[in-house]
């Protein structure tokens, strides 16, 4: 007997998130450019990292809102050093991996950055570069640890359930979407009061960050040795009080940490009719929520 919902609600396997594709025709809402072509943030999305999020593919709607905001939006296809970021003002890292556990996503689970990338990621940060890094269920936070963990994160490489809120609506009215000046924007406009997640992971955050979303005590997180198979005796762990969202300052640099990448991005299983992230039911305020976020790290709010 499956111990979990998550089972049945999502994805039964490997193969089957191998179906998730990024939405080619996806427009996005935003119609109001932040940025002049010449005074254009470059944000650098990672793709040199085996990453199951590219822009071409499945953050291609990411993408898409990005440039429709006035961001200049290129490819990262190097190790992460001083030189590859030193042009970059963001650096999106969307669920990075191995090598060894890209078509193999059961334990064990590998590390996708080395001591070196780590580090020059730290250095560029705490002289002023902003870090939107986002690790989603098991096998990405164990690949994305180690960058996480310089940061005071620490990543449970889990598949978190909410058996009281399944569909994951994190609000101001629940009080799981948390007040945060990412959350008023730049004007009334721009104000979001709830968002949406998909499964995804758990995380503790160090004391000097701030939450954007929380869980609560009906919230668990099960960490199974086989992707997406969830037995009777499979590991579990309440994450009460852990987070799906965060920020934090560091040094003159800014940081976003998120354990779930659907919520920024359309996309749909080619197999069927069912999608997920921005242009979902409950997740009509995630497009404006990605911008804030992005304002946040442009130092706009």
């Amino acid at each position: 007997m499956y111990k979990s919902l998550l089972f049945g609600l999502f994805f039964t396997s490997l193969t089957a998130g191998a179906n998730q594709v990024g939405v080619d025709n996806f427009v996005p809402k935003n119609n109001k450019r932040s940025f002049t072509e010449q005074a254009s943030p470059t944000v650098l999305i990672d793709q040199a990292h085996y990453n199951f999020h590219t822009m071409e593919q499945r953050y291609k709607p990411f993408a898409k809102i990005l440039r429709s905001d006035g961001y200049t939006v290129r490819k990262n296809t190097e190790l992460f050093s001083a030189a590859t970021l030193k042009e970059a003002d963001i650096l999106v890292i969307s669920n990075a991996l191995n090598k060894k556990n890209v078509k193999q996503w059961s334990l064990p689970n590998y590390p996708a950055f080395n001591r070196d990338e780590v580090e020059a990621v730290y250095h560029w940060v705490k002289q002023g570069g902003s870090l939107f890094l986002i690790a989603d269920h098991m096998p990405f936070p164990k690949a994305a640890a180690p960058l996480a963990n310089i940061f005071g994160f620490q990543f449970n490489n889990g598949y978190v359930e909410d058996l009281k809120n399944k569909q994951q609506i994190f609000s101001l009215s629940k009080g799981n979407l948390v007040n945060h000046s990412i959350l008023k924007g730049r004007d009334t406009a721009e104000q979001v009061n709830a968002i949406r997640t998909f499964t995804g992971q758990a995380f503790l955050s160090p004391p000097a960050a701030k939450p954007l979303l929380t869980f609560n005590s009906s919230a668990t997180s099960l960490m199974p040795k086989r992707s997406w198979k969830f037995l009777d005796d499979t590991p579990e762990i309440s994450v009460d009080g852990w987070h799906q969202g965060a920020t934090l300052e560091f040094g003159k640099g800014r940081i976003v940490v998120f354990g779930e990448a659907a919520m920024f991005t359309a996309q749909k299983n080619r197999n069927n009719d069912w999608s997920m992230g921005v242009s979902a039911k409950g997740a009509e305020q995630n497009e404006q929520f990605l911008l804030n976020i992005m304002h946040w790290l442009s130092r706009e709010i």
